[in-house]
């Protein structure tokens, strides 16, 4: 039987996922590329309300502030009144710029007039600028060519300094301007031959900056929520942006336990509101040392030094408790909670549920008979549940609360829609579907798979596709559970052989993600040699349908197109199989490429909703 799970993509397993996934940080030109880089550096970042003034021109205060955020000094000097004399007679000790200026003098990046002043509110010139960057690479006067200016903005211009600035000599900075050279200060050499950045500890790659690692770096968190629209952050919620699980959101959707990070530079939020309620059944290695806990069947990682003390044994929860546990946005897990401070609700259908004899898993110090239920959730998440009462059967639809301390486990009755997902996938059946709507969809053989909004978009579900729905405090469906409405919980194989005929015994070999595999029932089916659907219900193998076939004229990475021009959306799991001569193989669509093989593409056909995806593709050689 098959339990195929699509997980959803763990939150910043993989940051620059993230990033990728957030419209704030889609860099489209060279331009934005540079901006968010020295944003989230720090170099230049905005006024309260988050803007840029990029056409502002710059001052020589400014300037030495931005160099200080490029230094290895960023973190040690901050804006503030300095102590004891001033070193020119225009910056006072109680200038906001104070210390940026002693530091600047001090590293010898930049001087004052032979006056005694410095005049930090005088706009800096371009050659002024490449100057003191060019000190800050390490470049001294020995080892330029020429007088100044001349012989500065040739060596700027050689190492990089100038790329993309369109000011001239003796012309006035813009921010703008210092956005460009500062991001090329970043990937130009230094004197000794390094890249400046990674002498930062930035990562550099072909010349750019690695802006999710950058963004990363300078990220702070997690810390969780402490009442309803409640952020603590230390700068101004004026012009922040927000993501709330990865959408574009607002502060005022934060609600309590939400697990939240900030990066300041670039003035952004994160928010998560994932939380796992159950049964702790372990916490490993030991108690005396914790790094993990098993909740609801799944082990998760603990993220800071609160959640570890909580299950240590100096702290508040022991095995056999029921928490809920707040994840970050890696998964792991933030802080702990009990039960009842939650209000976490668990829909799904069963996978399993059987009677246990061991009270190991439960608080009770005595025996009893425990029900152990599996429930494929509408996260795609398959939790595992301690409770009393009575089994479940395969498929059942069940709801999971917690009261008491105790597991409260309800049978739901059916509850459908029909109608159509509109294309951009934010409505169904006269609802709107909620920015964070949980689908799950299932089949009768305990096949179970995460779906995403955009997975339906443009689909017409039926009734009998429609098991049950739930609608949040606004109206918006924010709970789907689903029946074989996309495909996507079948087995896909590719059948090298079927000898059928016989009333006893028939044999099927094929080939499942690249494995050999074979089966014997005494049922017979009609397919032969080609793409094949297996299909379970609660007895095991209900059928064997076989696939549409079509000739393929191109393959990409999302789509095929049919030598007819049809064009074909691919199954995300698309299987690929080498065919030579008698023998098959598993490939990848990047074994592919090219014109060297007649490719022939095998897809579902069965009417469901959001089907005819190509599950099968099949090359043989020209």
């Amino acid at each position: 039987m098959k339990k195929k799970r699509l997980a959803a993509t763990a939150l910043a397993l993989v940051f620059a996922l993230l990033m990728g996934t957030c419209g704030a940080f889609a860099a489209g030109t060279d331009t934005d590329t540079q901006l968010e880089t020295v944003r989230a550096v720090g170099i230049i970042v905005g006024d309260e309300n988050g803007n840029m003034n990029l056409s502002s021109y710059t001052t020589r205060a400014q300037f030495v502030k931005m160099m200080t955020a490029a230094s290895t000094y960023k973190d040690s000097v901050t804006s503030g009144t300095g102590t004891g004399s001033s070193l020119f007679t225009d910056v006072k000790s109680t200038h906001w710029a104070t210390e940026y200026i002693k530091l600047a003098v001090e590293q010898e990046w930049v001087t004052g007039y032979v006056d005694g002043s410095f005049r930090p509110d005088n706009t800096i010139t371009l050659e002024e600028a490449c100057t003191a960057l060019l000190r800050l690479l390490g470049y001294t006067s020995d080892t330029l060519t020429g007088s100044y200016p001349t012989a500065q903005l040739s060596k700027a211009r050689s190492v990089g300094l100038l790329d993309d600035v369109t000011a001239s000599q003796g012309e006035l900075l813009t921010r703008q301007d210092c956005v460009t050279i500062f991001y090329n200060l970043l990937t130009s050499d230094t004197s000794s031959g390094a890249v400046y950045g990674t002498t930062l500890g930035y990562t550099i790659t072909n010349g750019e900056v690695d802006y999710s690692a950058l963004v990363a770096t300078d990220t702070k968190g997690p810390y969780v929520a402490s009442a309803n629209d409640t952020l603590t952050l230390p700068f101004s919620e004026s012009g922040i942006t927000v993501y709330k699980n990865g959408t574009i959101s607002s502060v005022s959707d934060v609600e309590k336990y939400d697990v939240y990070y900030y990066n300041e530079n670039i003035r952004t939020v994160w928010v998560y509101n994932d939380r796992v309620t159950g049964t702790l059944t372990a916490v490993s290695p030991s108690a005396a040392a914790p790094t993990a806990v098993t909740v609801a069947g799944t082990a998760y990682s603990l993220e800071t030094t609160t959640a570890t003390y909580k299950v240590s044994s100096q702290g508040s929860f022991t095995t056999g408790d029921i928490v809920t546990l707040l994840l970050g946005m890696n998964g792991e897990v933030a802080d702990i909670v009990s039960a009842e401070e939650s209000s976490t609700t668990y829909y799904g259908v069963v996978i399993s549920s059987e009677k246990s004899a061991s009270s190991s898993d439960t608080s009770s110090s005595s025996a009893s008979v425990q029900i152990v239920t599996q429930l494929a959730c509408t996260d795609g998440v398959l939790r595992t549940f301690y409770h009393t009462g009575t089994t479940y059967s395969l498929n059942r639809l069940l709801s999971v609360t917690y009261s008491d301390s105790e597991t409260v486990v309800k049978g739901l009755s059916e509850k459908s829609l029909s109608g159509k997902v509109n294309s951009s996938g934010t409505t169904f059946a006269g609802y709107n579907l909620a920015s964070d709507v949980k689908i799950v969809d299932t089949d009768s053989g305990g096949g179970y798979t995460r779906v995403y909004t955009s997975r339906l978009a443009g689909s017409t579900l039926q009734s009998s596709n429609v098991r049950y729905y739930t609608l949040n405090s606004a109206g918006e469906i924010d709970q789907l559970i689903l029946y074989e409405a996309t495909g996507d919980t079948f087995s896909y194989v590719y059948m090298t052989a079927a000898n059928t005929g016989s009333s006893t015994t028939n044999s099927y070999q094929y080939l499942l993600n690249g494995v050999s595999q074979s089966l014997t029932s005494s049922a017979s089916y009609n397919v032969s040699v080609g793409g094949a659907a297996l299909i379970y219900d609660s007895n095991g193998l209900k059928s064997i349908r076989q696939l549409t076939s079509v000739k393929l004229s191109s393959v990409g990475d999302l789509t095929a197109t049919a030598s007819s021009g049809v064009s074909y959306t691919l199954d995300e799991n698309v299987q690929v199989v080498l065919k030579q001569s008698t023998k098959f193989y598993a490939a990848d669509i990047s074994d592919i490429e090219g014109g060297d093989y007649t490719l022939t593409g095998w897809y579902d056909n069965f009417s469901f909703s959001a089907g005819g995806r190509i599950r099968i593709i099949v090359a043989e050689e020209k």
